[in-house]
């Protein structure tokens, strides 16, 4: 890995022909600049060839280093290259701002990307890898340009993925008879450059905020693990061996059931916001796959105040498990974490609240506890310093939406949701994958919920105004994806828990299947309503496609090959 020297060292790059003309970041590092400077040259300035005119997150710069070992027989030991790539990702790296739009790579979630422009894009960028990869970097045109080429030099499909003629924007004007067109590859060209340039206005201001991230302390936590709901809790930070490094412990408490996990782990934080953590419960042998008690990574993004942090603490070997996650730094006076229920129906009477913080008064009355328009709290139930319980009225005419919980100068935005009815279900997530596996190659698995939602003030379904009411209580099952004749997936891929928990079958050759085929296959997973009705009194169901998929015989090294 990072400390590997399986190659010698190789000659200094050649004349690639693409000439910088952006003034480029100097490198500062005497670590950096011996351990690159043998092949990435140093001029006047103090800039290294490529180097200075690049930016990104730790993964990039780690992704980088492994490929330098790999490709390049770049010699370095681990400790070396951390401190390169905390070096890096401080002075080369993104602005919080830059590197939150595609914190969902770090955090290793399956989603259907928004930032991909259109199909040119998606095309040159996004055919082999997500496009946040590419996004997650800051670059130089003429740097654009060598990435291009290097992807050409590197891998087959990338120049005629490049080649493909460009489609036309809407509305654009024909082109005169026997004028060639674009290709998608300058189209992607030109957006990069002018999308994720080496000099933005972000970086620059980040340049004189950057501070180390001093984040030792007591912090509040929020967390929602997919098919077992809402955990709060604490972590303690604690200074580690250097300025960035910390130890952690933390206490997360089921909201549902009361389980309690108990977790101990270490963190760095690079460039003053990017927390990247390992964390163990350390209580034996793991036996189930969902099982919370594995050692997780944990991948968060701390606001620039560091009095926030949000992300996931993830595991399984295709890191399909994990915590959403949201901190918030407990200061001298009152703060409120997470509200247990996700929603309170209107008309509701006497419908409990359960309010999570810290330094919270013991002495409130109702007055002192607001929880927005039309919710009149009544009573005060109980009342610790961690924990308030009160019981409220919603009025009949209470508008649908979020709500903001209030108490002694402490807010929680957007705490819970006031709605009339459920209209429709989600399964979350809308499209899944899952792998087969053996003892050679583990399972990948997929955890499932279904959300309740009201149409918005707009009346209509999957539109931007719709209001999210949170989990139902659904029964499920798999059915059959009809692709072909006597389709029989349903039969072989795997087989879903009431929990909504998906196990893949075992890979390999079935005898029982027609044609001896492995266990591969699509399907639906289905969620139907116990007591949410439609207009016509029918349960409301919903349901999510699943491809259950061979496993994944070779692990990349490369992220950018391996999504």
């Amino acid at each position: 890995m990072l400390g590997q020297a399986a190659l010698p060292p190789a000659p200094a790059v050649k004349d690639s022909g693409v000439k910088e003309t952006e003034e480029g970041i100097p490198v500062t590092s005497d670590l950096v600049i011996q351990k690159c400077g043998a092949c990435h040259t140093r001029d006047e300035k103090g800039n290294l060839s490529r180097i200075s005119w690049v930016r990104a997150t730790p993964e990039g710069w780690a992704q980088a280093i492994r490929r330098m070992v790999r490709q390049n027989g770049l010699q370095i030991n681990a400790e070396d290259a951390r401190a390169a790539v905390k070096y890096l990702s401080a002075q080369h790296g993104l602005a919080p701002e830059e590197a939150k739009p595609v914190m969902y790579i770090p955090e290793k979630r399956i989603i259907d990307e928004t930032l991909i422009p259109d199909d040119n894009i998606r095309t040159a960028c996004a055919s082999c890898h997500a496009f946040g990869q590419p996004m997650s970097w800051r670059r130089s045109k003429a740097d654009w340009a060598l990435l291009q080429n290097m992807h050409v030099a590197l891998y087959s499909q990338a120049d005629a993925q490049y080649r493909r003629p460009a489609t036309a924007a809407p509305g654009a004007p024909p082109r005169a008879p026997g004028t060639p067109g674009p290709v998608v590859g300058e189209l992607a060209l030109e957006y990069m450059a002018k999308t994720a340039p080496l000099h933005t206005a972000e970086w620059s201001a980040w340049q004189s905020r950057q501070r180390p991230a001093r984040v030792a302390g007591k912090w509040l936590v929020a967390a929602t693990l997919p098919g077992k709901g809402k955990f709060v809790g604490e972590m303690i930070v604690e200074p580690g061996p250097a300025e960035d490094e910390f130890k952690t412990t933390t206490t997360l408490t089921s909201v549902k059931d009361g389980t309690v996990l108990k977790r101990t782990g270490t963190s760095i934080v690079y460039g003053g916001y990017s927390w990247r953590g390992r964390a163990n419960v350390g209580v034996g042998e793991k036996a189930a796959p969902d099982d919370m008690t594995r050692e997780s990574r944990e991948t968060m993004w701390v606001s620039p105040s560091l009095n926030t942090a949000e992300g996931r603490w993830f595991w399984g070997f295709y890191d399909e498990f994990g915590f959403d996650v949201k901190m918030t730094r407990v200061l001298a006076g009152p703060a409120i974490s997470s509200v247990a229920e996700d929603a309170l129906k209107v008309g509701a009477a006497n419908a409990k609240v359960t309010i999570y913080g810290d330094n919270l008064p013991t002495t409130l009355t109702a007055a002192d506890v607001h929880l927005g328009t039309g919710v009149t709290v009544k009573r005060i139930v109980s009342q610790t310093a961690t924990k308030v319980v009160v019981e409220a009225d919603v009025a009949p005419a209470a508008t649908s939406g979020q709500r903001d919980v209030e108490l002694a100068g402490a807010t929680l935005e957007k705490a819970f949701t006031v709605y009339r009815k459920v209209d429709y279900l989600k399964v979350t997530p809308e499209t899944s994958m899952a792998r087969l596996g053996s003892d050679v190659h583990p399972k990948g698995y997929q955890q499932y919920d279904a959300i309740g939602f009201e149409n918005g003030p707009d009346g209509k379904p999957n539109t931007a105004d719709d209001i999210a009411v949170g989990p139902v209580d659904v029964t499920w099952k798999v059915d059959e994806f009809m692709a072909v004749y006597n389709d029989d997936d349903r039969d072989f891929v795997g087989k879903l828990s009431a929990t909504a928990l998906f196990t893949p079958a075992s890979d390999g050759p079935n005898p029982a299947r027609k044609f001896t085929r492995n266990n591969y296959g699509d399907v639906w997973i289905t969620a139907t309503a116990k007591s949410e009705k439609d207009k016509f009194g029918q349960p409301l169901t919903a349901r999510s496609y699943l491809v259950v998929a061979v496993p994944a015989y070779q692990r990349w090294d490369q992220p950018e090959v391996s999504r």
